[in-house]
């Protein structure tokens, strides 16, 4: 299940792009302008300070064509926006950066995951997003609407993206947070719940998933702050290495919940393991209670005549004082060993 692009807002002027053209605007001075994807040439041959802010959503080789074209995009970084699977990574082609981030969205309680693959330039910044991912409309009406973010130009448009990809990723945390505080009385009880073992892997297995999506994020976020590139000033380094402090905040609190769910799921099992000694204890003492007389009666239940016992007035009633003596010492045993 994947995320539909989102739906043109109301008023717009209409243009020719194609559906999958989500967003293709130009923002500068005298604020934003949406435009067609041929008109992007036109526009940067104008250098005003304004920059070209594109978001595509599973674009087909037609359009990432005449991307490349507009923009003098590699070969190689095209090839990869086309494709998904790719791993989050920072590349530089030439006076361009080509950027991968991992996606997550929350669907019927599962989380799926997509991708979003970005080209920086010095006025322009693109989006490609793959498969489960939500809308960047925010992104772009907080950039919109902060006149300090604008200013800074396409730098700002990437750091919107970015922020908006790491704080997707907090509700699903807090999510598996509150599953976990839900699960806490099952995980404490005594008895085996097959359904909570389950639970608990699945959420560890998600946990996992997410882990291998944020951890290389953080890599690409360290790698944007250290970065020496020109596309990347000193202004907006700030705002990433606030991006880059949320990812580690996000990735430990994960892996504290991953070590919160492995000691769950070992604290159920010691418990049910308990559970089953003490039962296993008692099954004993009983066994142990009924032995005793069965042994003794069945010693004297042997065909033979000459037992002196069988023929005494009195060795009936002493034979069963001995067995109750006998079960009395057993009983107070176990039970003093905490065994009943």
């Amino acid at each position: 299940m994947q995320t539909s692009p989102d739906p043109a807002p109301a008023g717009a002027p209409a243009t020719a792009n194609p559906t999958c053209v989500v967003n293709c605007a130009v923002y500068g001075p005298d604020g934003k302008r949406d435009i067609r994807l041929d008109d992007i040439s036109d526009v940067l041959a104008v250098d005003d300070g304004s920059f070209v802010w594109i978001g595509l959503f599973e674009p087909d080789q037609d359009v990432l064509a005449v991307l490349q074209g507009e923009f003098a995009l590699h070969d190689l970084a095209i090839e990869d926006a086309g494709k998904a699977h790719q791993r989050p990574k920072i590349e530089a082609y030439g006076d361009s950066l080509f950027i991968v981030a991992n996606t997550a969205q929350a669907i019927d309680e599962r989380i799926a995951y997509g991708e979003t693959h970005i080209f920086l330039g010095a006025r322009y910044l693109v989006t490609v997003r793959h498969g489960a991912s939500l809308s960047y409309a925010p992104a772009r009406q907080r950039v919109e609407r902060e006149a300090e973010l604008l200013a800074m130009g396409a730098p700002a448009a990437l750091y919107a993206v970015l922020d908006a990809i790491v704080d997707n990723y907090l509700p699903i945390v807090d999510d598996f947070k509150a599953t976990l505080n839900a699960l806490e009385q099952d995980i404490i009880s005594e008895q085996f719940h097959r359904g909570i073992v389950i639970r608990l892997y699945q959420l560890k297995r998600e946990l996992t998933y997410m882990r291998v999506a944020v951890t290389p994020l953080q890599d690409v976020l360290s790698q944007l702050v250290r970065s020496s590139s020109p596309l990347i000033p000193s202004d907006a380094k700030l705002y990433i290495r606030d991006v880059l402090d949320h990812s580690v905040r996000i990735n430990e609190t994960i892996d504290a919940i991953r070590d919160i769910l492995g000691t769950a799921l070992g604290v159920n099992q010691a418990l049910v393991t308990l559970t089953q000694g003490e039962t296993v204890k008692k099954l004993g003492a009983w066994a142990a209670l009924l032995a005793a007389p069965t042994l003794i009666t069945s010693w004297y239940g042997m065909n033979f005549h000459d037992m002196p016992e069988l023929d005494d007035r009195y060795a009936y009633p002493l034979l069963i004082g001995g067995v109750g003596i006998v079960m009395i010492v057993l009983y107070r045993m176990f039970k003093k060993a905490r065994w009943l």
